[in-house]
């Protein structure tokens, strides 16, 4: 037990683990027993390797496969070689070669995997049929883009491991049928990842709410065409205890939101784009969940000033407010913001046309905790909107500018003389900001980290100078596209700045 806890110590520590486990024998065995938790690919021969984690880890509790990624080299290894060799038998004895025809026979533990060569480099419903059974203790269980899984392998988990907590499925082609033995058997789930999930339809999300619905606290659904307000009415009849919501949807109009907004009166993280939602839906949004602390919305096309108005005055405590490509809404929406999210710490805006210098002013004058601001192709969004940020958020850590054509360095000196504090600053195609605002950067902001400053064409090596000299914890610099920038600027930040590890003067002349 004394080992068990000296090996607890070193979680998030894999080779010191590993080290430990090659001491003694005895060592291994315990290492292994007390290890819950493994990350790997999913492509290359992954149900095999699966079935060999599970024989040496004993213990496992959270399980993080993605499909993207290959399997470690050390494992792929450990497996191919007997692989190859039977291969190389099969060609020797004449047997046929080709990829339909040619099959494989393993024998993992007490488990049995025969595959078609064509199933080989994809995690399939074997794979989580011994995951399922080698792995009864299971809580986190994440296949993303996993292609092969189907509703098949999703009953065997959801039969063998009644603990599970969180599921991510993402990407995973699977059906209502593998969702209904989710809601049936495991009546623990708190946390479903459902994005991507092409051939579930309502069904299986009913399923979901009627059978764990009590337990569920986040819920994400997105790119499913057959999702439509009758299941969003369903998690609202039954997930009352759900916090957040992340739901991507043309097939979703306001009686599905407003059921959630009805029924789910805890929830704190809303992201939204539904292009039919429009005021009156938020409007409820704003009225009913005044816990919300995070919300992002993106590309609706339908709603007013209205909605943010009733988040502002409902929604005391929103934290986070990410605006993308909402065309109707103007100044009104973020003098609303300010007036009544006075804690907000996150504000972006991006490509809202209709947004201009008026509402930043407004979040400047009001919103004193702001840490980071993002402005994104906001043409309409002047100087000075950047001087009451810089009067009135001094703890701001972090700016991102892209293509705001009227920010030039008047503004980025107000930032940096009045956020001393800031530690990344990004600025791209910004081409009124030039030297000037990035020498008072390096003046004042002493604790900048991050810098980013790509395509701007005034800015050259006197800027690079001040950065080298005032900035000692600069870690990231990226300069691509600075035209002016030379020699000099570069040997002064290679002087001035010796914790720099990323270095970026591509499209430098």
């Amino acid at each position: 037990e004394i080992i068990i806890k000296v090996f607890r110590h070193l979680d998030g520590h894999k080779l010191d683990r590993d080290s430990c486990a090659l001491v003694c024998k005895r060592w291994y065995q315990l290492e292994r027993g007390s290890r819950h938790t493994i990350r790997i690919g999913a492509s290359d021969g992954p149900d095999v390797c699966l079935g060999l984690l599970v024989q040496r880890f004993t213990d496992l509790r959270c399980v993080y496969m993605d499909e993207r990624l290959p399997v470690s080299a050390q494992l792929h290894s450990s497996f191919h070689l007997g692989f190859r060799l039977k291969s190389n038998r099969a060609a020797a004895t004449g047997s046929s070669s080709s990829r339909r025809g040619l099959k494989r026979n393993y024998s993992v533990g007490k488990h049995r995997i025969e595959e078609d060569e064509l199933e080989w480099c994809n995690l399939s419903d074997r794979g989580l049929n011994v995951l399922g059974k080698g792995c009864p203790r299971l809580e986190k269980l994440s296949l993303v883009w996993c292609s092969a899984v189907t509703s098949l392998g999703l009953v065997s988990v959801a039969k063998c491991c009644k603990s599970l907590k969180a599921l991510d499925l993402q990407g995973c082609y699977i059906g209502d049928q593998g969702l209904a033995a989710v809601g049936e058997h495991c009546k623990q789930i708190e946390d479903l990842n459902l994005r991507f999930c092409e051939g579930m339809t309502d069904k299986g999300v009913i399923s979901i709410a009627t059978g764990c619905g009590r337990t569920l606290k986040a819920l994400g659904i997105a790119a499913c065409a057959r999702i439509t307000d009758d299941a969003l009415e369903a998690v609202g009849a039954h997930c009352h205890s759900l916090e957040k919501l992340i739901l991507d949807s043309e097939s979703v109009n306001d009686v599905g939101l407003l059921a959630v907004a009805q029924g789910c009166s805890l929830l704190k993280y809303l992201q939204l784009q539904c292009v039919n939602v429009t005021d009156d839906a938020l409007q409820a949004v704003g009225g009913l969940c005044l816990s919300l602390k995070t919300l992002t919305l993106c590309s609706f096309q339908k709603f007013t000033d209205r909605s943010l108005v009733a988040i502002g005055n409902g929604c005391k405590a929103l934290n986070v407010l990410s605006l993308s490509d909402c065309y109707f809404l103007n100044d009104q929406s973020l003098v609303a913001i300010a007036n009544g999210c006075s804690e907000l710490t996150q504000l972006e805006v991006n490509g809202c046309h209709n947004i201009h210098t008026a509402g930043i002013e407004a979040i400047g004058q009001s919103c004193r905790r702001l840490t980071e601001l993002v402005l994104k192709y906001c043409q309409n969004i002047g100087d000075s909107a950047l001087l009451e940020v810089g009067k009135g958020c001094q703890q701001l850590q972090a700016l991102h500018l892209v293509d705001c054509s009227s920010i030039s360095d008047a503004a980025i000196c107000n930032i940096a003389k009045g956020c001393r504090d800031l530690k990344k600053l990004h600025v791209r195609r910004c081409y009124k900001v030039g030297d000037e605002g990035i020498i008072a950067v390096g003046s004042n902001c002493r604790h900048l980290h991050d810098l980013s400053l790509r395509f701007c064409d005034r800015i050259g090596d006197a800027a690079l100078i001040s950065i080298g000299k005032g900035c000692p914890s600069l870690r990231r610099l990226n300069v691509s596209g600075c035209h002016r920038v030379g020699d000099v600027g570069v040997t002064a930040i290679s002087k001035g700045c010796p914790l720099l590890t990323h270095l970026d003067i591509s499209v430098c002349q």
